[in-house]
């Protein structure tokens, strides 16, 4: 059984910053890609970060030069590193991961930007 959890959120004042954590187990963490999603409130659900097995990282254009993702294969962990945080980067943000099974998710974490 696959279970990723997330953890890292909160509230920060426009500017500041935050990192996300996500903890993965019951898979083959180090062959996954792994990914961070986030849904704000009446919106849909969008792609923000992606790393490869091989930790080749990808942004979504309105996060980059801001955020950062990372990975430790020994901890089974993703992270993202968030910095200049804006309102706009208000939502609940999820971990994925995909693998040769399919795809997972976790249960979310809030992140709340004040203006």
């Amino acid at each position: 059984q696959v279970q990723l959890v997330e953890s890292g959120g909160g509230l920060v004042q426009a500017g500041g910053s935050l990192r996300l954590s996500c903890a993965a187990s019951g898979s083959i963490f180090r062959i996954n890609t792994m990914g961070w999603f986030r849904q704000a409130p009446g919106k849909q659900r969008e792609w923000v970060a992606r790393i490869t097995a091989s930790g080749m990282t990808v942004y979504t254009d309105s996060v980059k030069g801001r955020f950062h993702i990372s990975r430790d294969n020994t901890k089974n962990t993703v992270y993202l590193q968030m910095d200049s945080l804006k309102p706009e980067d208000t939502a609940v943000y999820y971990c994925q991961e995909s693998g040769p099974r399919g795809d997972y998710w976790g249960q979310g974490t809030q992140v709340t930007v004040s203006s």
